[in-house]
Protein backbone atom coordinates (compact mmCIF):
# COMPACT_ATOMS: atom_id res chain seq x y z
CA UNK A 1 0.00 0.00 0.00
CA UNK A 2 2.66 2.74 1.02
CA UNK A 3 4.88 1.55 -2.15
CA UNK A 4 1.54 2.46 -4.61
CA UNK A 5 1.44 5.68 -2.39
CA UNK A 6 4.81 6.30 -3.23
CA UNK A 7 4.55 5.43 -7.48
CA UNK A 8 0.93 7.10 -7.07
CA UNK A 9 2.89 10.55 -5.81
CA UNK A 10 5.53 10.23 -8.61
CA UNK A 11 3.08 9.53 -11.35
CA UNK A 12 0.96 12.92 -10.42
CA UNK A 13 4.13 14.45 -10.59
CA UNK A 14 4.58 13.45 -13.94
CA UNK A 15 1.64 14.05 -14.95
CA UNK A 16 1.28 17.23 -13.34
CA UNK A 17 4.25 18.33 -15.11
CA UNK A 18 3.33 17.02 -18.38
CA UNK A 19 -0.21 18.95 -18.10
CA UNK A 20 1.93 22.12 -17.39
CA UNK A 21 3.60 21.11 -20.29
CA UNK A 22 0.83 21.19 -22.52
CA UNK A 23 -0.88 24.37 -21.27
CA UNK A 24 2.60 26.17 -21.68
CA UNK A 25 2.91 25.18 -25.31
CA UNK A 26 -0.84 26.49 -26.01
CA UNK A 27 -0.30 29.54 -24.42
CA UNK A 28 3.08 30.25 -26.05
CA UNK A 29 4.90 30.53 -22.60
CA UNK A 30 7.46 27.78 -23.57
CA UNK A 31 8.47 29.81 -26.67
CA UNK A 32 11.27 27.22 -28.20
CA UNK A 33 13.42 29.50 -30.49
CA UNK A 34 17.02 30.75 -30.44
CA UNK A 35 15.29 34.64 -29.71
CA UNK A 36 13.73 32.87 -26.40
CA UNK A 37 17.43 32.83 -24.94
CA UNK A 38 17.68 36.80 -25.95
CA UNK A 39 14.92 37.59 -23.41
CA UNK A 40 17.11 38.17 -19.92
CA UNK A 41 19.11 40.69 -22.34
CA UNK A 42 18.04 44.20 -23.10
CA UNK A 43 18.84 45.62 -26.20
CA UNK A 44 23.14 46.51 -26.94
CA UNK A 45 23.68 44.17 -23.80
CA UNK A 46 24.34 40.97 -25.83
CA UNK A 47 28.22 41.22 -25.63
CA UNK A 48 28.78 43.00 -22.55
CA UNK A 49 29.67 41.33 -19.66
CA UNK A 50 27.32 41.70 -16.27
CA UNK A 51 29.88 40.74 -13.47
CA UNK A 52 29.05 41.89 -10.38
CA UNK A 53 27.76 45.20 -11.49
CA UNK A 54 25.29 47.01 -8.88
CA UNK A 55 24.46 49.90 -10.76
CA UNK A 56 24.90 51.61 -14.81
CA UNK A 57 28.03 52.83 -13.45
CA UNK A 58 29.41 49.81 -12.32
CA UNK A 59 28.02 48.07 -15.56
CA UNK A 60 30.11 50.52 -17.64
CA UNK A 61 33.34 49.22 -16.33
CA UNK A 62 32.48 46.54 -18.03
CA UNK A 63 31.29 47.27 -21.02
CA UNK A 64 34.27 49.35 -21.60
CA UNK A 65 36.53 46.22 -21.31
CA UNK A 66 34.43 44.03 -23.71
CA UNK A 67 35.02 43.37 -27.37
CA UNK A 68 31.42 44.51 -28.44
CA UNK A 69 30.94 47.52 -30.84
CA UNK A 70 29.99 51.02 -29.12
CA UNK A 71 26.28 51.76 -28.65
CA UNK A 72 24.84 54.39 -29.97
CA UNK A 73 22.97 57.40 -28.33
CA UNK A 74 20.08 55.71 -28.25
CA UNK A 75 20.86 52.39 -27.75
CA UNK A 76 22.90 53.38 -24.50
CA UNK A 77 19.87 55.26 -23.28
CA UNK A 78 17.42 52.50 -23.59
CA UNK A 79 20.08 50.11 -21.93
CA UNK A 80 20.66 52.48 -19.41
CA UNK A 81 16.74 52.85 -18.54
CA UNK A 82 16.94 49.23 -18.44
CA UNK A 83 19.52 48.85 -15.76
CA UNK A 84 17.80 51.49 -13.58
CA UNK A 85 14.55 49.28 -14.17
CA UNK A 86 16.38 46.52 -12.59
CA UNK A 87 18.03 48.07 -9.69
CA UNK A 88 14.52 49.19 -8.52
CA UNK A 89 13.33 45.08 -8.97
CA UNK A 90 16.90 44.17 -6.90
CA UNK A 91 15.52 46.81 -4.50
CA UNK A 92 12.36 45.65 -3.98
CA UNK A 93 13.86 41.85 -3.05
CA UNK A 94 16.92 43.35 -1.72
CA UNK A 95 15.74 43.25 2.26
CA UNK A 96 14.04 39.59 2.08
CA UNK A 97 17.14 38.05 -0.03
CA UNK A 98 19.37 39.93 2.27
CA UNK A 99 17.69 37.89 5.15
CA UNK A 100 17.84 34.79 3.59
CA UNK A 101 21.37 34.81 2.60
CA UNK A 102 22.61 35.81 5.99
CA UNK A 103 20.70 32.80 7.36
CA UNK A 104 22.21 30.56 4.58
CA UNK A 105 25.79 31.50 5.79
CA UNK A 106 24.76 30.73 9.73
CA UNK A 107 23.89 27.46 8.75
CA UNK A 108 26.40 27.18 6.77
CA UNK A 109 29.06 27.47 9.49
CA UNK A 110 26.85 25.43 12.12
CA UNK A 111 26.64 22.45 9.36
CA UNK A 112 30.43 22.75 8.84
CA UNK A 113 31.27 22.84 12.41
CA UNK A 114 28.95 19.15 13.06
CA UNK A 115 30.24 17.92 9.46
CA UNK A 116 33.96 18.56 10.56
CA UNK A 117 33.50 17.05 13.92
CA UNK A 118 31.62 13.84 12.96
CA UNK A 119 34.32 13.46 10.21
CA UNK A 120 37.14 13.27 12.97
CA UNK A 121 35.13 11.46 15.13
CA UNK A 122 35.01 8.40 12.84
CA UNK A 123 38.88 7.79 13.00
CA UNK A 124 39.32 9.32 16.59
CA UNK A 125 35.70 7.67 18.52
CA UNK A 126 36.78 8.59 21.87
CA UNK A 127 36.74 12.45 21.05
CA UNK A 128 34.04 14.91 22.99
CA UNK A 129 32.05 11.43 24.60
CA UNK A 130 31.09 12.89 27.59
CA UNK A 131 28.15 14.95 26.22
CA UNK A 132 25.34 12.64 24.73
CA UNK A 133 24.37 15.02 22.08
CA UNK A 134 28.19 15.52 21.08
CA UNK A 135 28.02 11.86 19.90
CA UNK A 136 28.74 10.62 16.33
CA UNK A 137 24.91 9.53 15.66
CA UNK A 138 23.56 12.92 17.04
CA UNK A 139 26.05 15.40 15.46
CA UNK A 140 26.21 13.57 11.83
CA UNK A 141 22.61 14.14 11.56
CA UNK A 142 22.47 17.78 12.90
CA UNK A 143 25.36 18.09 10.38
CA UNK A 144 22.97 16.47 7.50
CA UNK A 145 19.67 18.69 8.07
CA UNK A 146 21.55 21.86 8.88
CA UNK A 147 22.77 21.11 5.41
CA UNK A 148 19.54 20.21 3.74
CA UNK A 149 16.92 22.48 5.50
CA UNK A 150 19.25 25.14 6.49
CA UNK A 151 22.15 26.49 3.86
CA UNK A 152 20.70 25.01 1.04
CA UNK A 153 17.34 26.01 1.11
CA UNK A 154 17.71 29.39 2.85
CA UNK A 155 20.82 30.26 -0.09
CA UNK A 156 18.37 28.68 -2.68
CA UNK A 157 15.45 30.44 -1.86
CA UNK A 158 17.14 33.68 -1.04
CA UNK A 159 18.43 33.62 -4.81
CA UNK A 160 14.72 32.48 -6.18
CA UNK A 161 13.97 35.84 -4.93
CA UNK A 162 15.85 37.67 -6.14
CA UNK A 163 15.95 36.26 -9.93
CA UNK A 164 12.27 36.49 -9.99
CA UNK A 165 12.20 40.00 -10.25
CA UNK A 166 14.45 40.20 -13.04
CA UNK A 167 13.40 37.37 -14.91
CA UNK A 168 10.15 38.41 -14.75
CA UNK A 169 10.49 42.45 -14.94
CA UNK A 170 8.48 43.19 -12.36
CA UNK A 171 8.96 44.40 -8.58
CA UNK A 172 8.73 41.28 -6.16
CA UNK A 173 5.19 41.32 -4.47
CA UNK A 174 4.59 40.32 -1.09
CA UNK A 175 8.21 40.28 0.53
CA UNK A 176 6.54 40.45 4.21
CA UNK A 177 5.22 36.84 3.88
CA UNK A 178 8.45 35.77 2.58
CA UNK A 179 10.27 37.09 5.68
CA UNK A 180 7.74 35.96 8.04
CA UNK A 181 8.11 32.57 6.52
CA UNK A 182 12.17 32.36 6.85
CA UNK A 183 11.50 33.47 10.64
CA UNK A 184 8.78 30.28 10.52
CA UNK A 185 11.35 28.17 8.51
CA UNK A 186 14.23 28.73 10.92
CA UNK A 187 12.30 28.47 14.23
CA UNK A 188 11.51 25.32 13.15
CA UNK A 189 15.18 24.41 11.77
CA UNK A 190 16.07 25.33 15.33
CA UNK A 191 13.65 23.10 16.77
CA UNK A 192 14.28 19.92 15.23
CA UNK A 193 18.11 20.35 15.54
CA UNK A 194 17.34 20.82 19.40
CA UNK A 195 14.77 17.31 19.41
CA UNK A 196 17.87 15.24 17.79
CA UNK A 197 20.59 16.93 20.08
CA UNK A 198 18.28 15.65 22.89
CA UNK A 199 17.68 12.42 20.95
CA UNK A 200 14.35 12.88 19.42
CA UNK A 201 14.28 11.35 15.86
CA UNK A 202 11.88 9.75 13.49
CA UNK A 203 15.11 7.66 12.83
CA UNK A 204 14.68 7.89 8.89
CA UNK A 205 17.92 9.41 6.73
CA UNK A 206 16.72 13.35 5.79
CA UNK A 207 13.41 12.99 7.42
CA UNK A 208 14.84 12.64 11.06
CA UNK A 209 13.41 15.91 12.33
CA UNK A 210 9.64 15.07 14.16
CA UNK A 211 6.76 15.53 11.99
CA UNK A 212 5.22 17.97 14.95
CA UNK A 213 8.15 20.02 14.37
CA UNK A 214 7.76 19.51 10.42
CA UNK A 215 4.35 21.62 10.69
CA UNK A 216 6.71 24.92 11.15
CA UNK A 217 8.43 24.04 8.06
CA UNK A 218 4.93 23.43 5.97
CA UNK A 219 3.51 26.61 7.52
CA UNK A 220 6.77 28.61 6.60
CA UNK A 221 7.58 27.37 2.93
CA UNK A 222 3.72 28.33 2.33
CA UNK A 223 4.84 32.11 3.54
CA UNK A 224 7.49 31.93 1.21
CA UNK A 225 5.93 30.50 -1.57
CA UNK A 226 3.07 33.40 -1.34
CA UNK A 227 5.48 36.04 -3.12
CA UNK A 228 6.78 33.72 -5.93
CA UNK A 229 3.20 33.05 -6.85
CA UNK A 230 2.36 36.81 -6.52
CA UNK A 231 5.02 38.32 -8.92
CA UNK A 232 4.82 35.66 -11.51
CA UNK A 233 1.00 36.67 -11.98
CA UNK A 234 2.65 40.11 -11.56
CA UNK A 235 4.48 39.29 -14.13
CA UNK A 236 5.28 42.16 -17.09
CA UNK A 237 6.72 39.62 -19.78
CA UNK A 238 5.11 36.96 -21.69
CA UNK A 239 7.45 34.14 -22.48
CA UNK A 240 8.92 32.70 -19.22
CA UNK A 241 12.76 32.15 -19.48
CA UNK A 242 14.12 28.37 -18.41
CA UNK A 243 15.62 29.52 -15.59
CA UNK A 244 11.97 30.61 -14.38
CA UNK A 245 10.51 27.12 -14.94
CA UNK A 246 13.15 25.54 -13.23
CA UNK A 247 12.08 27.86 -10.03
CA UNK A 248 9.08 26.84 -10.35
CA UNK A 249 8.86 23.48 -10.61
CA UNK A 250 11.34 22.82 -7.83
CA UNK A 251 9.05 25.16 -5.60
CA UNK A 252 6.09 22.66 -6.64
CA UNK A 253 8.17 19.58 -6.27
CA UNK A 254 9.39 20.25 -3.26
CA UNK A 255 5.97 21.01 -0.67
CA UNK A 256 4.64 17.57 -2.58
CA UNK A 257 7.80 15.34 -1.68
CA UNK A 258 8.16 17.22 1.89
CA UNK A 259 4.54 16.39 2.29
CA UNK A 260 4.38 12.46 1.57
CA UNK A 261 7.49 11.99 3.44
CA UNK A 262 6.51 13.17 6.38
CA UNK A 263 2.71 11.93 6.91
CA UNK A 264 2.63 10.49 10.29
CA UNK A 265 1.82 6.50 10.34
CA UNK A 266 1.66 5.60 7.01
CA UNK A 267 5.42 4.44 6.04
CA UNK A 268 6.46 1.38 7.87
CA UNK A 269 8.63 -1.54 7.88
CA UNK A 270 10.45 -2.14 4.23
CA UNK A 271 8.15 0.61 2.38
CA UNK A 272 9.35 3.09 4.96
CA UNK A 273 13.16 2.32 2.98
CA UNK A 274 11.74 2.53 -0.18
CA UNK A 275 9.91 5.91 0.92
CA UNK A 276 12.73 7.12 2.47
CA UNK A 277 15.09 6.99 -0.42
CA UNK A 278 12.51 8.45 -2.78
CA UNK A 279 12.26 11.41 -0.92
CA UNK A 280 16.13 11.66 0.07
CA UNK A 281 16.84 11.01 -3.78
CA UNK A 282 14.45 13.30 -4.95
CA UNK A 283 15.26 16.23 -3.08
CA UNK A 284 18.30 16.62 -4.15
CA UNK A 285 17.53 15.87 -8.14
CA UNK A 286 13.63 18.24 -7.94
CA UNK A 287 14.86 20.84 -5.58
CA UNK A 288 18.26 21.52 -5.06
CA UNK A 289 19.45 20.61 -8.93
CA UNK A 290 16.91 22.55 -10.66
CA UNK A 291 17.19 25.37 -8.31
CA UNK A 292 21.08 25.45 -9.14
CA UNK A 293 20.29 24.67 -12.85
CA UNK A 294 18.48 27.90 -12.62
CA UNK A 295 21.02 30.17 -11.39
CA UNK A 296 23.66 28.64 -13.80
CA UNK A 297 20.91 29.35 -17.05
CA UNK A 298 20.59 32.95 -15.71
CA UNK A 299 24.46 34.38 -14.35
CA UNK A 300 26.74 32.27 -16.55
CA UNK A 301 24.99 33.69 -19.94
CA UNK A 302 24.64 37.54 -18.23
CA UNK A 303 28.46 37.27 -17.32
CA UNK A 304 29.86 36.81 -20.62
CA UNK A 305 27.19 38.73 -22.74
CA UNK A 306 26.21 36.07 -24.71
CA UNK A 307 22.64 33.77 -24.82
CA UNK A 308 23.00 29.96 -24.23
CA UNK A 309 24.10 27.98 -27.28
CA UNK A 310 21.47 26.20 -27.86
CA UNK A 311 17.66 27.19 -26.08
CA UNK A 312 15.96 23.52 -27.09
CA UNK A 313 18.88 21.96 -25.00
CA UNK A 314 18.23 23.56 -22.70
CA UNK A 315 14.26 22.45 -22.43
CA UNK A 316 15.78 19.16 -23.24
CA UNK A 317 17.24 19.26 -20.30
CA UNK A 318 14.49 20.69 -18.23
CA UNK A 319 11.68 18.16 -19.52
CA UNK A 320 14.07 14.97 -19.28
CA UNK A 321 15.10 16.30 -15.47
CA UNK A 322 11.21 16.26 -14.56
CA UNK A 323 9.94 12.68 -16.55
CA UNK A 324 13.31 10.81 -15.49
CA UNK A 325 13.63 11.69 -11.99
CA UNK A 326 11.00 10.61 -9.89
CA UNK A 327 12.28 6.90 -9.22
CA UNK A 328 15.90 7.22 -9.22
CA UNK A 329 16.40 6.71 -4.98
CA UNK A 330 15.15 2.79 -5.48
CA UNK A 331 18.73 2.13 -6.95
CA UNK A 332 19.87 2.24 -3.22
CA UNK A 333 17.71 -0.45 -2.10
CA UNK A 334 19.22 -3.02 -4.65
CA UNK A 335 19.75 -6.39 -2.40
CA UNK A 336 17.02 -5.47 -0.23
CA UNK A 337 13.38 -7.39 0.41
CA UNK A 338 11.45 -5.43 -2.37
CA UNK A 339 9.98 -5.99 -5.56
CA UNK A 340 12.78 -6.35 -8.87
CA UNK A 341 10.40 -4.42 -10.70
CA UNK A 342 10.94 -1.42 -8.53
CA UNK A 343 14.80 -1.17 -8.67
CA UNK A 344 14.93 -2.39 -12.30
CA UNK A 345 13.02 0.89 -12.95
CA UNK A 346 15.32 3.36 -10.71
CA UNK A 347 18.16 1.35 -12.57
CA UNK A 348 16.72 2.54 -16.11
CA UNK A 349 15.67 5.95 -14.65
CA UNK A 350 19.28 6.34 -13.48
CA UNK A 351 20.98 5.55 -16.78
CA UNK A 352 18.33 7.60 -18.36
CA UNK A 353 19.37 10.74 -16.15
CA UNK A 354 22.55 10.89 -18.65
CA UNK A 355 19.72 12.34 -21.10
CA UNK A 356 19.36 15.45 -19.30
CA UNK A 357 23.36 15.96 -17.72
CA UNK A 358 24.54 15.76 -21.65
CA UNK A 359 22.03 18.53 -22.85
CA UNK A 360 23.32 20.67 -19.97
CA UNK A 361 26.95 19.96 -20.45
CA UNK A 362 27.11 20.54 -24.31
CA UNK A 363 25.38 23.58 -23.98
CA UNK A 364 27.26 25.11 -20.98
CA UNK A 365 30.50 24.36 -23.16
CA UNK A 366 29.18 25.67 -26.66
CA UNK A 367 28.09 28.83 -24.38
CA UNK A 368 31.37 29.25 -22.68
CA UNK A 369 33.33 28.56 -26.00
CA UNK A 370 35.69 31.07 -26.57
CA UNK A 371 35.22 33.03 -22.84
CA UNK A 372 37.29 30.83 -20.74
CA UNK A 373 39.41 33.45 -20.45
CA UNK A 374 36.88 35.08 -18.31
CA UNK A 375 37.60 32.44 -15.91
CA UNK A 376 40.34 34.14 -14.75
CA UNK A 377 39.23 37.29 -13.51
CA UNK A 378 35.16 36.34 -12.60
CA UNK A 379 34.86 35.01 -9.32
CA UNK A 380 31.19 34.44 -10.05
CA UNK A 381 32.06 32.51 -13.47
CA UNK A 382 34.74 30.34 -11.65
CA UNK A 383 32.37 29.09 -9.34
CA UNK A 384 29.28 28.17 -11.11
CA UNK A 385 31.71 26.44 -14.49
CA UNK A 386 33.25 24.33 -11.79
CA UNK A 387 29.76 23.46 -10.24
CA UNK A 388 28.52 22.64 -13.90
CA UNK A 389 31.55 20.59 -14.21
CA UNK A 390 30.40 18.85 -11.02
CA UNK A 391 27.04 18.16 -11.99
CA UNK A 392 27.88 16.31 -14.77
CA UNK A 393 30.54 14.44 -12.99
CA UNK A 394 27.76 13.32 -10.00
CA UNK A 395 25.36 12.53 -12.37
CA UNK A 396 27.47 10.33 -14.77
CA UNK A 397 28.94 8.95 -11.37
CA UNK A 398 25.35 7.93 -9.78
CA UNK A 399 24.42 6.60 -13.37
CA UNK A 400 27.31 4.12 -12.91
CA UNK A 401 26.47 3.44 -9.78
CA UNK A 402 23.03 2.83 -9.75
CA UNK A 403 24.15 -0.47 -11.95
CA UNK A 404 24.26 -4.19 -10.25
CA UNK A 405 27.84 -4.36 -10.66
CA UNK A 406 28.80 -1.36 -9.68
CA UNK A 407 26.85 -0.64 -6.92
CA UNK A 408 27.58 -4.24 -4.84
CA UNK A 409 30.69 -2.76 -4.49
CA UNK A 410 29.87 0.56 -3.71
CA UNK A 411 27.04 0.09 -1.47
CA UNK A 412 26.99 0.78 2.49
CA UNK A 413 30.18 1.96 1.95
CA UNK A 414 32.06 5.48 2.59
CA UNK A 415 31.85 5.34 -1.72
CA UNK A 416 28.29 6.74 -1.48
CA UNK A 417 28.86 9.59 1.17
CA UNK A 418 31.82 11.06 -1.63
CA UNK A 419 29.01 10.56 -4.36
CA UNK A 420 26.23 12.64 -2.01
CA UNK A 421 29.03 15.55 -1.94
CA UNK A 422 29.92 15.82 -5.42
CA UNK A 423 26.55 16.45 -6.04
CA UNK A 424 25.10 18.72 -3.13
CA UNK A 425 28.99 20.53 -2.51
CA UNK A 426 30.66 20.03 -5.62
CA UNK A 427 27.76 21.48 -7.72
CA UNK A 428 25.03 22.77 -5.27
CA UNK A 429 27.05 24.44 -3.02
CA UNK A 430 29.85 25.96 -5.53
CA UNK A 431 26.86 27.44 -7.71
CA UNK A 432 25.16 28.73 -4.83
CA UNK A 433 28.67 30.48 -3.82
CA UNK A 434 29.37 31.88 -6.92
CA UNK A 435 25.31 33.23 -7.42
CA UNK A 436 25.93 35.15 -4.29
CA UNK A 437 28.99 36.93 -5.23
CA UNK A 438 26.87 38.13 -7.82
CA UNK A 439 23.71 38.98 -6.18
CA UNK A 440 25.05 40.80 -3.09
CA UNK A 441 26.60 43.58 -4.34
CA UNK A 442 23.31 44.82 -6.17
CA UNK A 443 21.82 43.82 -2.72
CA UNK A 444 23.97 46.06 -0.83
CA UNK A 445 24.51 48.86 -3.27
CA UNK A 446 28.48 48.19 -2.31
CA UNK A 447 31.19 45.83 -3.76
CA UNK A 448 32.68 43.11 -2.50
CA UNK A 449 35.88 44.68 -0.42
CA UNK A 450 38.69 42.20 -0.64
CA UNK A 451 39.02 40.31 -4.07
CA UNK A 452 41.58 38.12 -2.89
CA UNK A 453 39.20 37.21 -0.13
CA UNK A 454 37.25 35.14 -2.95
CA UNK A 455 40.08 34.12 -4.66
CA UNK A 456 41.04 32.67 -1.61
CA UNK A 457 37.89 31.04 -0.96
CA UNK A 458 37.78 29.13 -3.80
CA UNK A 459 40.96 27.85 -3.92
CA UNK A 460 40.42 26.67 -0.02
CA UNK A 461 36.97 24.81 -0.92
CA UNK A 462 38.38 23.16 -4.16
CA UNK A 463 41.49 22.10 -2.59
CA UNK A 464 39.71 20.64 0.58
CA UNK A 465 37.23 19.10 -0.85
CA UNK A 466 39.34 17.31 -3.98
CA UNK A 467 41.20 15.84 -1.13
CA UNK A 468 37.86 15.03 0.59
CA UNK A 469 36.37 13.85 -2.49
CA UNK A 470 39.34 11.35 -3.80
CA UNK A 471 40.51 10.27 -0.37
CA UNK A 472 36.95 9.31 0.47
CA UNK A 473 36.24 7.62 -2.93
CA UNK A 474 39.15 5.10 -2.40
CA UNK A 475 38.77 4.48 0.91
CA UNK A 476 34.92 3.07 0.10
CA UNK A 477 35.70 1.01 -2.50
CA UNK A 478 38.37 -0.34 -0.94
CA UNK A 479 35.99 -0.62 2.58
CA UNK A 480 33.15 -2.23 -0.26
CA UNK A 481 35.56 -5.03 -1.76
CA UNK A 482 37.23 -6.11 1.84
CA UNK A 483 33.42 -6.44 2.78
CA UNK A 484 33.08 -8.50 -0.19
CA UNK A 485 35.53 -10.78 0.87
CA UNK A 486 34.36 -13.64 3.06
CA UNK A 487 37.82 -14.36 4.15
CA UNK A 488 38.38 -11.26 6.21
CA UNK A 489 36.75 -10.12 9.11
CA UNK A 490 34.20 -7.42 9.04
CA UNK A 491 37.17 -5.26 11.00
CA UNK A 492 39.45 -4.97 8.25
CA UNK A 493 36.84 -3.44 6.00
CA UNK A 494 36.65 -1.00 8.93
CA UNK A 495 41.01 -0.70 9.45
CA UNK A 496 41.33 0.09 5.07
CA UNK A 497 39.24 2.89 5.90
CA UNK A 498 41.44 4.80 8.58
CA UNK A 499 44.18 6.27 6.66
CA UNK A 500 41.50 7.50 3.99
CA UNK A 501 39.11 8.78 6.75
CA UNK A 502 41.90 10.99 8.18
CA UNK A 503 42.59 12.65 4.72
CA UNK A 504 38.65 13.22 4.66
CA UNK A 505 38.87 15.38 8.24
CA UNK A 506 41.65 17.14 6.01
CA UNK A 507 40.15 18.23 3.19
CA UNK A 508 36.90 18.66 5.60
CA UNK A 509 39.37 21.31 7.75
CA UNK A 510 40.09 23.11 4.60
CA UNK A 511 36.77 23.30 3.52
CA UNK A 512 36.01 24.82 6.55
CA UNK A 513 38.55 27.25 6.35
CA UNK A 514 36.71 28.59 3.23
CA UNK A 515 33.69 28.77 4.57
CA UNK A 516 35.06 30.97 7.47
CA UNK A 517 36.47 33.61 4.79
CA UNK A 518 33.48 33.25 3.04
CA UNK A 519 31.30 34.23 6.24
CA UNK A 520 34.23 36.72 7.34
CA UNK A 521 33.53 38.41 3.81
CA UNK A 522 29.78 38.21 3.81
CA UNK A 523 29.82 39.84 7.19
CA UNK A 524 32.27 42.40 6.42
CA UNK A 525 30.61 43.50 3.01
CA UNK A 526 27.17 43.84 5.20
CA UNK A 527 28.33 46.01 7.54
CA UNK A 528 30.36 48.24 4.76
CA UNK A 529 33.78 47.56 6.53
CA UNK A 530 37.09 47.34 4.53
CA UNK A 531 38.08 49.14 1.42
CA UNK A 532 35.45 50.57 -0.24
CA UNK A 533 35.90 49.67 -4.20
CA UNK A 534 34.76 51.53 -7.20
CA UNK A 535 33.77 49.46 -9.99
CA UNK A 536 33.40 45.54 -10.08
CA UNK A 537 35.30 43.04 -7.60
CA UNK A 538 37.29 40.97 -10.05
CA UNK A 539 39.91 38.83 -9.03
CA UNK A 540 42.93 39.98 -11.06
CA UNK A 541 43.57 43.57 -13.05
CA UNK A 542 40.06 45.72 -10.73
CA UNK A 543 38.79 48.26 -12.92
CA UNK A 544 37.45 51.58 -12.64
CA UNK A 545 34.24 52.78 -13.07
CA UNK A 546 33.83 54.56 -16.74
CA UNK A 547 31.13 56.47 -19.02
CA UNK A 548 29.49 54.16 -21.54
CA UNK A 549 30.69 54.50 -25.22
CA UNK A 550 28.63 55.44 -27.54
CA UNK A 551 28.52 55.81 -31.30
CA UNK A 552 27.94 58.82 -33.67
Amino acid sequence: MNTMTILLSSFILSVTGLAIFIWSLRNRLFEASPAAARTIFSEGEIGRSDDPAATPRQAAAQAAHDAAPPLTEDEARRLNEELQARVEADRSSSLVTFLFLACAVVWLLVATAAGLLSSIKLHEPDLLVNQAWLTFGRMRTIHLNAVAYGWAPMAALGLAMWLLPRLLKTPLVGARYAIAGAMVWNAGLIAGLGCIAVGLSDGMEWLEIPWQVDILFVVGGALVGLPLVYTLQARTVRHLYVSVWYMGAALFWFPTLFLVGNLPAMHFGVQQAAMNWWFGHNVLGLFYTPMALACVYYFLPKIIGRPIQSYNLSLVGFWSLAFFYGQVGGHHLIGGPVPGWLITLSIVQSVMMIVPVLAFSINQHLTMKGHFKRLWDSPTLRFIVLGGMMYTLSSVQGSIEALRSVNTVAHFTHFTVAHAHLGLYGFFTLVMFGAVYFVMPRVMDWEWPYPNLISLHFWLVVVGFGIYFVGLSIGGWLQGLAMLDAAKPFMDSVNVTIPWLKSRSVGGAIMALGHLVFAIHFVLMATRRGVARDGAALLNEPLRATPVATAA
